[in-house]
């Protein structure tokens, strides 16, 4: 039977199974006041040990009754741990907003004291060494990765309780057959946001219009992080603070099945993976969605059970491997992908009935104990996959012409260290240019490039990352389509053919050198081209020495300088020439940015005293922020200038923008925008303009430029 025909029947067992066992259950008229006690959400047919702490007794309320604060998420998890001798908890770091990065690791107490040795023998299966077969499988749980979609975290409550507290041969036998790794809360910081919005919108008498404020977050809401990222957007290049931690564990554990608990439209039902059969990337094995098929029969079963409406492959699909749900089939596990119909409050109409939290969050806690049931009923096909994918995987790298990537920049050594770092982070060796190399005709200096063989263990995942791929076997995507991160970078970069270019392996990579050549009693010069030269020439500015910018190129000493060379003069500064170099030498060295003390002004060119050298006057720079505001674009900007470039930036509301006083501004940067600007808050702008302010715009924000100009 063909891949498609088999597809097809089993959609269709899904819909005539809930047709049959859910559809009286979602039509049947809800009480918006009815109170929901631990046992409309969890199994009854077991026993549960009272000397666990219930959800409620910690939290104050029973699940699902509010919101769930990250606060208080955080005391019941470590309460539950601190009761049970099947879970460890541990802090792995902190959001920005200074919230913790929890893990509970849950097993047997059994596994628990022997958990380290479970751990490498599991490991060591995908590094070359024997099946681990016999050792527990490992199921990493995630919940909310988007804070306004909480029903994830508010059924992590339920489901770490249950794990601690259930009782009885089934539940002792799972985790005797498993690791269980429960990340409760993948973005504390969105989780949080939303939970206040939801919270102090609850009327005493539960109000499902679905034109009522609570369902209507105010800008730029709960999904993303303090930065506004889109934290399932990062499993790949791992740039914020959670998705570190979180890949880490990742590749301390190599785990079978990751689960990735989401949140869609309230007309929505229930979706779990496997996703649209014909948009899975070609690097994923046709066993992985087989063996995705096959757990989703788990779900299935289980939401039959309680007479859940749900649907599978269709709408998601399986191209990025930067998403969680994704990110594992790049790595020999299987990534699990949920979408519950979000009440986006407390209770909400819609097309399917009146939609409750506590009903989309038993949902979740249903699907998290129907993933390790499957875990369990799958265990030796699933660890056969894992260690069958990593020998694949290797013969393929060898018999490839491929044997590894060099990339770098001849200007610009930063671009090709971070670059490096995420590698670094993904677990990719990487090794130091043998000497300088051309790379797409560019001299590319041997301490600014890079060699990443594919000698390793997961050679797939470098592909993944290095190739240019063009051609798919459909080509819809549900939103990224191009993720080739050396053109991310805007980095050279070839493919090779043998390892000839390759230094040493870099064990500790650290980024480039930077600091003060030699002091000078003349002036400085640094080039534009190094990703942090705003950050050394912002804090020049901010400590009140002068700077001035080149309109031209020159060369002195040999060497060639481009437009935008900064050029910073001894004499005249509030330094004396001694503290001059100690404070630009510190500057260069904490940046990485390289600074050349020159004893001439002569060049060929213009001079370093021609008038074609500007003065730069301290910049004071705005983003607007609000309603209409693309909040990804702003809190990219927004991001840069804070963690970057160590910049103030001020956030101007667009709702103030009529009123506020411009001129004080130097740079106004509008990213994407939707909305319409008021008539007085677009003629402010202009002045802003007329009267030599700079104005930046992003995407379809030049567009109303271009209109208004």
């Amino acid at each position: 039977m063909n891949r498609i025909l088999r597809s097809r029947l089993f959609k269709g067992a899904l819909v005539v199974a809930t047709l049959l066992t859910g559809f009286g259950l979602n039509a049947q008229e809800i009480d918006p006041d009815q109170k929901y006690g631990l046992d409309y959400f969890l199994p009854q047919n077991i026993s549960y040990d009272t000397a666990i702490p219930t959800p409620e007794s910690v939290i104050g309320h029973q699940v699902g009754e509010w919101h769930i604060t990250h606060d208080k998420l955080v005391y019941y998890m470590q309460a539950v741990a601190a009761a049970s001798d099947r879970i460890q908890i541990e802090n792995r770091g902190t959001t920005y907003e200074g919230r913790p990065l929890l893990l509970l690791t849950v097993s047997h107490p059994d596994n628990l004291a022997r958990l380290e040795d479970i751990r490498q023998k599991h490991v060591g299966a995908t590094e070359g060494g024997p099946s681990a077969e016999q050792e527990p499988i490992v199921v990493y749980q995630g919940f909310s990765i988007h804070g306004n979609e909480p029903s994830g975290s508010n059924a992590a409550l339920l489901y770490a309780y249950y794990l601690a507290a259930a009782e009885g041969p089934a539940i002792e036998n799972l985790l005797k057959n498993e690791v269980i790794l429960l990340d409760p809360s993948f973005n504390p910081d969105g989780l949080q946001r939303f939970a206040y919005w939801a919270n102090v919108h609850r009327s005493a008498r539960l109000n499902p219009d679905p034109n009522d404020r609570e369902y209507r977050e105010v800008w730029p809401g709960g999904r993303t992080n303090h930065y506004w990222f889109d934290m399932n957007r990062d499993w790949l290049p791992v740039q914020l603070p959670e998705s570190r931690v979180r890949i880490k564990t990742f590749h301390k554990w190599m785990p079978n099945i990751l689960t990735d608990h989401h949140e869609m439209g309230t007309n929505s039902t229930f979706f779990f993976q496997p996703g649209e059969p014909s948009r899975i990337h070609p690097l994923t094995p046709d066993l992985n969605q087989e063996l995705t098929k096959a757990i989703g029969t788990y779900h299935a079963k289980a939401l039959d059970k309680i007479g859940s409406l749900y649907y599978s492959e269709e709408n998601y699909d399986d191209y990025y491997y930067g998403k969680g749900s994704t990110f594992p089939d790049v790595n020999g596990g299987i990534g699990i992908l949920f979408e519950q119909g979000s009440s986006r409050g407390h209770i909400q109409e819609s097309e399917n009935g009146i939609l409750t939290f506590p009903f989309t969050i038993r949902n979740q806690f249903t699907t998290a104990l129907s993933t390790i049931a499957a875990a369990e009923g799958l265990k030796e096909k699933i660890l056969k996959y894992q260690h069958q994918f990593f020998q694949d995987t290797r013969a393929e790298a060898a018999r490839a012409k491929t044997k590894a990537y060099v990339f770098g920049d001849p200007k610009d050594p930063a671009r090709a260290y971070h670059l490096a770092e995420i590698l670094k982070r993904q677990n990719i060796k990487i090794h130091a240019l043998a000497q300088d190399t051309r790379i797409q005709g560019q001299m590319v200096p041997a301490s600014q490039g890079y060699v990443v063989p594919m000698d390793q263990k997961n050679p797939r995942l470098i592909r993944a990352i290095f190739e240019k791929r063009t051609t798919f076997t459909d080509s819809l995507f549900y939103d990224v389509s191009a993720w080739t991160l050396p053109l991310a970078f805007d980095l050279n970069y070839e493919s090779q053919t043998n390892l000839s270019k390759a230094g040493a392996e870099i064990t500790d990579l650290k980024p480039n050198k930077g600091g003060v050549s030699s002091q000078s009693n003349y002036a400085y010069l640094f080039e534009w081209h190094h990703y942090y030269s705003p950050k050394v020439l912002n804090a020049l500015l901010e400590k009140g020495l002068r700077a001035k910018v080149a309109k031209s190129p020159f060369v002195l000493d040999g060497k060639s300088y481009d437009y935008g060379t900064i050029m910073v003069p001894v004499v005249g500064q509030k330094l004396t020439p001694q503290e001059l170099y100690e404070y630009l030498n510190s500057l260069g060295s904490t940046a990485g940015v390289q600074i050349t003390g020159v004893s001439t002004g002569l060049t060929q060119g213009i001079d370093l005293g021609s008038n074609d050298f500007d003065p730069v006057r301290p910049q004071k720079v705005a983003v607007l922020v609000g309603n209409g505001v693309r909040s990804y674009d702003a809190g990219e900007i927004w991001h840069v200038f804070d963690q970057r470039y160590n910049m103030r930036i001020t956030k101007l509301d667009v709702a103030a923008l009529g009123r506020v006083d411009l001129r004080e501004y130097t740079d106004i940067i509008i990213p994407s925008y939707s909305g319409s600007f008021s008539k007085r808050a677009t003629e402010n702008l202009k002045d802003f303009v007329q009267n030599g302010g700079s104005l930046i715009g992003f995407r379809n924000t030049v567009r109303w430029m271009k209109r208004e100009a």
